[in-house]
Protein backbone atom coordinates (compact mmCIF):
# COMPACT_ATOMS: atom_id res chain seq x y z
CA UNK A 1 0.00 0.00 0.00
CA UNK A 2 1.07 3.26 -0.80
CA UNK A 3 0.58 6.75 0.79
CA UNK A 4 -1.58 7.56 -2.35
CA UNK A 5 -3.79 5.01 -1.86
CA UNK A 6 -7.33 5.16 -1.24
CA UNK A 7 -8.59 3.81 1.89
CA UNK A 8 -12.31 6.24 2.37
CA UNK A 9 -14.36 8.38 0.63
CA UNK A 10 -17.32 10.29 2.55
CA UNK A 11 -20.26 11.86 1.17
CA UNK A 12 -21.80 14.68 3.30
CA UNK A 13 -25.03 16.17 2.72
CA UNK A 14 -25.31 19.88 3.74
CA UNK A 15 -27.66 22.94 2.76
CA UNK A 16 -26.99 26.19 2.81
CA UNK A 17 -30.08 28.75 1.74
CA UNK A 18 -29.58 31.00 -1.19
CA UNK A 19 -30.46 35.15 -0.65
CA UNK A 20 -33.39 34.80 -3.33
CA UNK A 21 -34.58 32.02 -5.49
CA UNK A 22 -32.83 31.61 -8.89
CA UNK A 23 -35.51 30.84 -11.25
CA UNK A 24 -35.41 29.48 -15.11
CA UNK A 25 -37.03 27.44 -17.63
CA UNK A 26 -36.48 23.81 -16.04
CA UNK A 27 -36.98 24.44 -12.07
CA UNK A 28 -36.13 26.76 -9.23
CA UNK A 29 -33.05 27.03 -6.82
CA UNK A 30 -33.90 28.18 -3.22
CA UNK A 31 -31.04 25.90 -1.53
CA UNK A 32 -27.94 24.71 -1.84
CA UNK A 33 -28.95 21.22 -1.73
CA UNK A 34 -24.89 19.43 -2.23
CA UNK A 35 -23.06 17.35 -1.17
CA UNK A 36 -19.14 17.66 0.02
CA UNK A 37 -17.04 14.67 -1.21
CA UNK A 38 -14.14 13.48 0.22
CA UNK A 39 -11.35 11.35 -0.53
CA UNK A 40 -8.61 9.93 2.28
CA UNK A 41 -5.51 8.29 1.39
CA UNK A 42 -2.82 5.71 3.47
CA UNK A 43 -0.29 8.90 3.78
CA UNK A 44 -2.85 10.93 5.17
CA UNK A 45 -3.89 13.56 2.42
CA UNK A 46 -7.25 14.65 1.80
CA UNK A 47 -9.16 15.57 -1.57
CA UNK A 48 -12.24 17.55 -1.45
CA UNK A 49 -14.58 18.37 -4.63
CA UNK A 50 -18.52 19.41 -4.06
CA UNK A 51 -21.62 17.50 -5.84
CA UNK A 52 -24.31 19.82 -6.88
CA UNK A 53 -27.86 17.39 -7.58
CA UNK A 54 -29.66 18.61 -10.22
CA UNK A 55 -32.98 16.32 -10.55
CA UNK A 56 -34.86 18.42 -12.71
CA UNK A 57 -32.33 18.22 -15.46
CA UNK A 58 -29.94 15.05 -14.42
CA UNK A 59 -32.26 12.66 -12.52
CA UNK A 60 -29.71 13.25 -9.37
CA UNK A 61 -31.01 13.89 -5.76
CA UNK A 62 -28.91 14.82 -2.78
CA UNK A 63 -29.96 12.14 -1.09
CA UNK A 64 -28.88 9.61 -4.25
CA UNK A 65 -25.69 11.16 -4.32
CA UNK A 66 -24.80 9.82 -1.28
CA UNK A 67 -26.41 6.47 -1.76
CA UNK A 68 -24.55 5.83 -5.07
CA UNK A 69 -21.03 7.01 -3.66
CA UNK A 70 -21.12 5.09 -0.13
CA UNK A 71 -22.95 2.40 -2.08
CA UNK A 72 -21.21 1.70 -5.19
CA UNK A 73 -18.50 4.11 -5.90
CA UNK A 74 -16.81 3.71 -2.36
CA UNK A 75 -16.20 0.36 -2.65
CA UNK A 76 -14.60 0.70 -6.30
CA UNK A 77 -12.58 3.39 -5.46
CA UNK A 78 -10.92 1.79 -2.14
CA UNK A 79 -7.58 0.43 -2.66
CA UNK A 80 -6.76 2.02 -5.85
CA UNK A 81 -3.73 4.51 -5.73
CA UNK A 82 -4.60 8.15 -6.49
CA UNK A 83 -2.55 7.95 -9.78
CA UNK A 84 -4.53 5.18 -11.02
CA UNK A 85 -7.19 7.46 -12.83
CA UNK A 86 -8.26 5.58 -15.78
CA UNK A 87 -8.87 2.25 -13.68
CA UNK A 88 -11.07 4.71 -11.43
CA UNK A 89 -12.56 6.16 -14.00
CA UNK A 90 -13.56 2.98 -16.13
CA UNK A 91 -14.94 1.73 -12.60
CA UNK A 92 -17.15 4.83 -12.05
CA UNK A 93 -18.59 4.51 -15.75
CA UNK A 94 -19.64 0.85 -15.11
CA UNK A 95 -22.72 2.54 -13.33
CA UNK A 96 -25.05 4.54 -15.65
CA UNK A 97 -25.81 8.07 -15.21
CA UNK A 98 -24.83 10.12 -11.44
CA UNK A 99 -22.70 12.75 -13.33
CA UNK A 100 -22.30 15.05 -10.32
CA UNK A 101 -21.80 12.25 -8.09
CA UNK A 102 -19.02 10.73 -10.27
CA UNK A 103 -17.34 14.26 -10.88
CA UNK A 104 -16.82 14.84 -7.62
CA UNK A 105 -15.03 11.84 -6.94
CA UNK A 106 -13.10 12.37 -9.75
CA UNK A 107 -12.19 15.99 -8.55
CA UNK A 108 -11.51 14.93 -4.98
CA UNK A 109 -9.02 12.34 -6.45
CA UNK A 110 -7.44 15.27 -8.33
CA UNK A 111 -7.49 17.34 -5.25
CA UNK A 112 -5.22 14.40 -3.81
CA UNK A 113 -2.81 14.13 -6.74
CA UNK A 114 -2.26 18.20 -6.83
CA UNK A 115 -1.26 18.44 -3.30
CA UNK A 116 1.09 15.07 -3.55
CA UNK A 117 3.07 16.38 -6.27
CA UNK A 118 2.91 20.53 -4.51
CA UNK A 119 1.44 21.67 -7.48
CA UNK A 120 -2.08 23.12 -8.24
CA UNK A 121 -4.85 21.25 -10.14
CA UNK A 122 -4.87 24.26 -12.51
CA UNK A 123 -1.13 23.32 -13.37
CA UNK A 124 -1.15 20.07 -13.87
CA UNK A 125 -4.57 20.08 -16.27
CA UNK A 126 -2.44 22.29 -18.50
CA UNK A 127 -1.35 25.56 -16.85
CA UNK A 128 -2.12 27.89 -19.66
CA UNK A 129 -3.41 30.85 -17.25
CA UNK A 130 -4.25 31.88 -14.14
CA UNK A 131 -7.28 33.63 -14.08
CA UNK A 132 -10.45 34.16 -16.24
CA UNK A 133 -13.31 36.34 -17.06
CA UNK A 134 -16.32 36.23 -15.10
CA UNK A 135 -19.96 36.02 -16.56
CA UNK A 136 -22.96 36.10 -14.19
CA UNK A 137 -26.08 34.66 -14.85
CA UNK A 138 -29.68 36.12 -14.35
CA UNK A 139 -32.49 34.19 -13.42
CA UNK A 140 -35.76 35.34 -14.19
CA UNK A 141 -37.57 38.32 -12.83
CA UNK A 142 -38.67 41.40 -13.96
CA UNK A 143 -36.93 43.84 -16.30
CA UNK A 144 -36.18 46.56 -14.09
CA UNK A 145 -34.87 43.94 -11.17
CA UNK A 146 -32.95 41.83 -13.80
CA UNK A 147 -31.31 44.93 -15.16
CA UNK A 148 -30.66 46.33 -11.61
CA UNK A 149 -28.57 43.08 -10.76
CA UNK A 150 -26.31 43.50 -13.43
CA UNK A 151 -25.86 47.19 -12.95
CA UNK A 152 -24.74 45.85 -9.32
CA UNK A 153 -22.68 43.25 -10.22
CA UNK A 154 -20.64 45.37 -13.36
CA UNK A 155 -20.30 48.29 -10.38
CA UNK A 156 -19.05 46.29 -7.51
CA UNK A 157 -17.30 43.35 -9.21
CA UNK A 158 -16.09 44.63 -12.36
CA UNK A 159 -18.31 42.02 -14.57
CA UNK A 160 -19.43 42.36 -18.24
CA UNK A 161 -20.30 39.32 -19.61
CA UNK A 162 -24.25 38.90 -18.81
CA UNK A 163 -25.92 34.99 -19.24
CA UNK A 164 -29.39 35.42 -19.11
CA UNK A 165 -32.04 32.97 -18.26
CA UNK A 166 -35.01 32.95 -21.29
CA UNK A 167 -37.86 30.14 -22.00
CA UNK A 168 -40.87 31.98 -20.73
CA UNK A 169 -44.17 32.54 -22.40
CA UNK A 170 -44.95 34.21 -24.65
CA UNK A 171 -41.01 35.09 -25.69
CA UNK A 172 -41.72 38.32 -25.63
CA UNK A 173 -41.59 38.63 -21.54
CA UNK A 174 -37.87 37.59 -21.49
CA UNK A 175 -37.17 39.64 -25.53
CA UNK A 176 -38.51 42.50 -23.38
CA UNK A 177 -35.90 41.72 -20.56
CA UNK A 178 -32.51 41.17 -23.04
CA UNK A 179 -33.40 44.44 -24.37
CA UNK A 180 -33.72 46.53 -20.60
CA UNK A 181 -30.72 45.14 -19.95
CA UNK A 182 -28.94 46.37 -23.51
CA UNK A 183 -30.52 49.71 -23.02
CA UNK A 184 -29.14 49.76 -19.45
CA UNK A 185 -25.82 48.57 -19.74
CA UNK A 186 -24.65 49.74 -22.96
CA UNK A 187 -22.65 48.55 -25.84
CA UNK A 188 -19.88 47.29 -23.83
CA UNK A 189 -21.46 44.60 -22.45
CA UNK A 190 -21.46 40.58 -23.48
CA UNK A 191 -25.30 39.29 -23.68
CA UNK A 192 -26.04 35.47 -24.31
CA UNK A 193 -29.12 34.20 -23.44
CA UNK A 194 -30.07 30.29 -21.99
CA UNK A 195 -33.56 28.64 -22.72
CA UNK A 196 -33.12 25.61 -20.59
CA UNK A 197 -34.86 23.87 -23.26
CA UNK A 198 -38.31 25.77 -22.42
CA UNK A 199 -38.94 27.15 -26.38
CA UNK A 200 -40.23 25.21 -28.63
CA UNK A 201 -37.95 25.82 -32.06
CA UNK A 202 -40.84 28.31 -33.81
CA UNK A 203 -40.64 30.36 -30.46
CA UNK A 204 -36.83 30.38 -30.13
CA UNK A 205 -36.44 31.27 -34.13
CA UNK A 206 -39.10 34.05 -33.65
CA UNK A 207 -37.34 35.35 -30.13
CA UNK A 208 -34.41 35.27 -32.16
CA UNK A 209 -35.62 37.56 -35.08
CA UNK A 210 -37.07 40.15 -32.61
CA UNK A 211 -33.20 39.75 -31.03
CA UNK A 212 -31.51 40.53 -34.15
CA UNK A 213 -30.31 44.08 -33.34
CA UNK A 214 -29.46 43.47 -29.42
CA UNK A 215 -26.07 41.90 -30.39
CA UNK A 216 -26.09 38.57 -28.61
CA UNK A 217 -22.70 36.55 -28.81
CA UNK A 218 -24.67 33.07 -28.17
CA UNK A 219 -27.62 31.34 -27.87
CA UNK A 220 -27.70 27.90 -25.36
CA UNK A 221 -30.56 25.25 -25.47
CA UNK A 222 -33.57 27.55 -26.65
CA UNK A 223 -35.27 24.41 -26.99
CA UNK A 224 -35.00 20.30 -26.40
CA UNK A 225 -32.62 18.49 -28.06
CA UNK A 226 -35.15 15.72 -28.54
CA UNK A 227 -37.11 17.76 -31.06
CA UNK A 228 -34.50 16.56 -33.68
CA UNK A 229 -35.85 18.14 -36.55
CA UNK A 230 -36.84 21.54 -35.32
CA UNK A 231 -33.56 21.64 -33.78
CA UNK A 232 -31.54 21.17 -36.49
CA UNK A 233 -33.55 24.17 -38.32
CA UNK A 234 -32.99 25.91 -35.78
CA UNK A 235 -29.41 25.91 -35.48
CA UNK A 236 -29.16 26.44 -38.84
CA UNK A 237 -30.65 29.44 -39.04
CA UNK A 238 -29.16 30.94 -35.99
CA UNK A 239 -26.87 33.72 -36.62
CA UNK A 240 -24.50 33.29 -33.05
CA UNK A 241 -22.68 30.22 -31.77
CA UNK A 242 -26.16 27.28 -30.49
CA UNK A 243 -24.28 26.01 -27.41
CA UNK A 244 -25.16 22.81 -26.27
CA UNK A 245 -25.28 22.04 -22.67
CA UNK A 246 -27.44 19.67 -20.81
CA UNK A 247 -27.95 17.62 -23.95
CA UNK A 248 -23.84 17.27 -24.31
CA UNK A 249 -23.23 16.20 -20.75
CA UNK A 250 -20.61 13.36 -22.35
CA UNK A 251 -18.02 12.79 -25.06
CA UNK A 252 -20.43 10.78 -27.20
CA UNK A 253 -23.62 13.27 -26.71
CA UNK A 254 -21.24 15.98 -27.55
CA UNK A 255 -20.39 14.43 -30.99
CA UNK A 256 -23.90 13.26 -31.81
CA UNK A 257 -25.23 16.66 -31.42
CA UNK A 258 -22.64 18.61 -32.90
CA UNK A 259 -22.26 16.31 -36.16
CA UNK A 260 -25.78 16.15 -36.07
CA UNK A 261 -26.34 19.95 -36.37
CA UNK A 262 -27.99 20.07 -33.51
CA UNK A 263 -25.03 22.68 -31.83
CA UNK A 264 -22.21 24.37 -32.72
CA UNK A 265 -20.75 25.29 -29.38
CA UNK A 266 -20.60 23.34 -25.83
CA UNK A 267 -20.85 24.25 -22.41
CA UNK A 268 -18.50 22.33 -20.30
CA UNK A 269 -19.55 21.80 -16.11
CA UNK A 270 -16.51 20.20 -13.91
CA UNK A 271 -19.63 19.38 -11.89
CA UNK A 272 -21.13 17.37 -14.40
CA UNK A 273 -17.99 15.87 -16.35
CA UNK A 274 -15.54 16.12 -13.61
CA UNK A 275 -11.57 17.02 -15.04
CA UNK A 276 -11.09 13.82 -16.81
CA UNK A 277 -14.28 13.71 -19.07
CA UNK A 278 -14.28 17.72 -19.22
CA UNK A 279 -10.70 17.47 -20.56
CA UNK A 280 -12.03 14.53 -22.71
CA UNK A 281 -15.05 17.11 -24.30
CA UNK A 282 -12.39 20.17 -24.24
CA UNK A 283 -10.14 17.95 -26.87
CA UNK A 284 -13.08 17.09 -29.29
CA UNK A 285 -14.12 20.51 -29.48
CA UNK A 286 -10.68 21.54 -30.21
CA UNK A 287 -10.50 18.91 -32.58
CA UNK A 288 -13.69 19.67 -34.48
CA UNK A 289 -12.97 23.63 -34.46
CA UNK A 290 -15.64 24.88 -31.87
CA UNK A 291 -15.78 27.06 -28.99
CA UNK A 292 -16.74 26.30 -25.74
CA UNK A 293 -17.69 28.09 -22.44
CA UNK A 294 -17.26 27.14 -18.68
CA UNK A 295 -20.42 26.68 -17.37
CA UNK A 296 -22.32 26.85 -13.83
CA UNK A 297 -24.11 24.25 -12.17
CA UNK A 298 -25.40 26.72 -9.68
CA UNK A 299 -22.04 26.12 -7.47
CA UNK A 300 -20.67 26.91 -4.66
CA UNK A 301 -17.05 28.48 -3.65
CA UNK A 302 -15.57 24.94 -4.31
CA UNK A 303 -17.51 23.90 -7.14
CA UNK A 304 -16.47 27.18 -8.62
CA UNK A 305 -12.65 26.56 -7.76
CA UNK A 306 -12.97 23.67 -9.46
CA UNK A 307 -14.18 25.54 -12.87
CA UNK A 308 -12.03 27.91 -12.73
CA UNK A 309 -9.07 25.16 -12.18
CA UNK A 310 -10.21 23.71 -15.18
CA UNK A 311 -10.99 27.06 -17.39
CA UNK A 312 -7.66 28.50 -16.77
CA UNK A 313 -5.51 25.42 -17.58
CA UNK A 314 -6.59 25.71 -21.02
CA UNK A 315 -6.18 28.20 -24.07
CA UNK A 316 -9.83 27.30 -25.05
CA UNK A 317 -11.70 27.02 -22.16
CA UNK A 318 -10.33 30.36 -20.47
CA UNK A 319 -11.33 32.49 -24.06
CA UNK A 320 -14.57 33.39 -22.97
CA UNK A 321 -15.73 34.53 -19.79
CA UNK A 322 -16.84 31.38 -17.43
CA UNK A 323 -20.18 31.45 -15.64
CA UNK A 324 -18.21 31.78 -11.76
CA UNK A 325 -20.08 34.05 -9.86
CA UNK A 326 -23.58 32.50 -8.58
CA UNK A 327 -21.63 31.94 -5.09
CA UNK A 328 -22.34 35.32 -4.64
CA UNK A 329 -25.96 34.22 -4.58
CA UNK A 330 -25.67 32.01 -1.30
CA UNK A 331 -26.35 33.51 2.00
CA UNK A 332 -22.71 31.33 3.20
CA UNK A 333 -20.26 28.89 2.13
CA UNK A 334 -17.87 26.54 3.10
CA UNK A 335 -14.31 27.84 2.45
CA UNK A 336 -12.11 29.34 4.68
CA UNK A 337 -11.02 31.95 2.28
CA UNK A 338 -13.63 32.91 -0.02
CA UNK A 339 -13.21 33.40 -3.50
CA UNK A 340 -12.59 37.14 -4.67
CA UNK A 341 -13.99 38.33 -7.99
CA UNK A 342 -11.91 41.80 -8.68
CA UNK A 343 -11.94 44.06 -11.65
CA UNK A 344 -14.44 41.02 -13.43
CA UNK A 345 -11.80 38.14 -13.06
CA UNK A 346 -11.47 35.09 -11.07
CA UNK A 347 -7.87 34.22 -10.39
CA UNK A 348 -7.40 30.40 -9.92
CA UNK A 349 -6.36 28.82 -6.34
CA UNK A 350 -2.88 29.01 -6.40
CA UNK A 351 -2.11 26.31 -3.39
CA UNK A 352 -1.73 22.66 -4.36
CA UNK A 353 -4.65 20.93 -5.36
CA UNK A 354 -7.48 22.45 -5.92
CA UNK A 355 -6.10 25.16 -3.57
CA UNK A 356 -9.10 26.00 -1.33
CA UNK A 357 -9.29 24.40 2.39
CA UNK A 358 -13.28 23.66 3.90
CA UNK A 359 -13.91 25.30 7.15
CA UNK A 360 -15.14 22.03 9.65
CA UNK A 361 -16.88 24.42 11.82
CA UNK A 362 -19.25 25.38 8.68
CA UNK A 363 -19.46 22.16 7.53
CA UNK A 364 -20.82 20.99 11.21
CA UNK A 365 -23.24 23.61 10.67
CA UNK A 366 -24.59 23.08 7.52
CA UNK A 367 -24.33 19.48 7.65
CA UNK A 368 -27.54 17.67 7.54
CA UNK A 369 -26.67 14.18 8.02
CA UNK A 370 -25.64 14.59 12.08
Amino acid sequence: MSDLTITRVEAIPYRIPYRKPLKFASGEVVHADHVLVRVRTAGGLTGCADAPPRPFTYGETQRGIVAVIEDVFAEQTIGLDATERSRLHARLHRTVGNPAAKSAVDMAVWDVLGQAFGQPVTRLLGGYTDRMRVSHMLGFDTPTAMAHEACAMRDRYGITTFKIKVGRRPVELDVEVVRALRNTLGDKVELYIDGNRGWTASESARALRQLADVGLTLAEELNPADDVLGRRWLVEQCGVPFVADESATTPAEATRELLGGSATALSIKTARTGFTVSDEIRSLAEGLGVEVVMGNQIDGQLGTACTVAFGAAHRSTSARAGELSNFLDMSDDLLTEPLRIVGGELIAPTSPGIGVTVDMDKLAHYRIDS
